[in-house]
């Protein structure tokens, strides 16, 4: 395993990340308490260190298991939370409001059995708490020494730059990492998610790197595997996305890796700065995505699965690297420009 800088904090954590809303079985595809304990184990054999989990995750199991998993080497372990999402039907524990906030890292820091929580994220943007509000309150919580760094998931670019520019501007903390759904088959935050990493130096963490089990090949044929989606009731399992992943089981058997070994690459190499979260049922699975770290994908095979699951246009992105407009831009000179 490699490790990779938390942002700017200095903090490293590692290429892999596991995510434990697999941790109890409350929300009924998950895995019991020894079974989850087999999966943590292999993952720190492995090297890995970062683990994200939120307030939410199977009704609060995947916290408490984790919890109690990270006793004997806590100190050398990054925990990822967050909050905003709710359960409950009670007015004002969900959002990004500071009542919520407070309330939520307390139940967090119960259910963990820490102090302290090494990243905590803004879970989803509520577009109720202005972003000089939510930056204000995050550094009140980050002087408390409950959160050692701060990270944003599922907000728009233009509101993370907004909150970031904000902090610069006061002295306060910026986002460390960013979080957002990320893989072969959803790959939007290329246009400005990831740009705004990497200006920003944030780490990308993108999760879901095998589209709930679609990259994995088990729904172009019937069989006896686990699934969580249906065909026709899911979008994700387009005519296109069951092409994709038609093609990736084909290179799958082209170099001897599985799809899911295949497409959890890819997301490692795509992102220079990144630490994909996946995460497992079982220990079997855990070992087979673990095996990523054992090969990496050549340039062409990289090409190959840019090419299957390109996008559409990035613009304004795109537009500014056409060729003939950089020559209107630059004069023709800009191999003489020094940035």
């Amino acid at each position: 395993m490699d490790y990779k800088l938390l942002g700017k904090t200095g903090i490293k954590v590692s290429e892999l990340c596991l995510g434990t809303m697999t941790f109890g079985t409350d929300w009924n595809f998950g895995s019991d308490k020894e079974e989850s304990k087999r999966i943590f184990d292999a993952f720190c054999n492995a090297g890995g260190n970062f683990f994200d989990s939120a307030n939410i995750y199977t009704t609060g199991t995947s916290e408490k298991y984790l919890g109690e998993f990270i006793q004997s080497e806590r100190d050398n372990l990054i925990i990822a939370s967050k909050y905003s999402l709710t359960e409950s039907n009670k007015i004002n524990l969900s959002g990004n409001s500071r009542k919520n906030m407070t309330q939520s890292v307390e139940g967090s820091l119960k259910r963990l059995g820490t102090d302290y929580i090494d990243l905590y994220y803004v879970h989803a943007w509520d577009f109720l708490v202005a972003p000089e509000e939510l930056m204000r309150n995050l550094e009140y919580l980050l002087a408390s020494g409950k959160v050692l760094s701060i990270g944003i998931s599922d907000t728009p670019a233009y509101i993370t730059s907004r909150c970031n520019t904000l902090a610069e501007l006061r002295g306060w903390n910026q986002f460390a990492a960013y979080q957002v759904e990320y893989c072969l088959t959803e790959r939007t935050a290329d246009r400005e998610i990831i740009p705004l990493c990497e200006h920003d130096d944030m780490l990308f963490c993108g999760f879901g790197p095998l589209a709930a089990g679609l990259l994995t090949g088990k729904y172009l044929e019937e069989n006896s595997d686990p699934k969580r989606m249906t065909k026709g009731v899911s979008a994700r399992l387009s005519e296109r996305n069951l092409a994709m992943s038609a093609e990736i089981k084909a290179l799958s058997k082209e170099i001897d890796h599985t799809p899911s070994q295949i497409a959890i690459r890819w997301a490692m190499q795509m992102v220079k700065k990144s630490s994909p979260i996946f995460g497992a049922r079982s220990l079997r699975q855990c070992e087979e995505n673990l095996k990523v770290l054992d090969f990496s994908l050549s340039n062409d095979q990289m090409n190959k699965l840019n090419s299957i699951s390109k996008i559409g246009p990035n613009n304004p992105n795109d537009f500014l690297k056409l060729p003939r407009l950089e020559e209107i831009l630059y004069a023709g000179q800009k191999e003489k420009i020094k940035k």
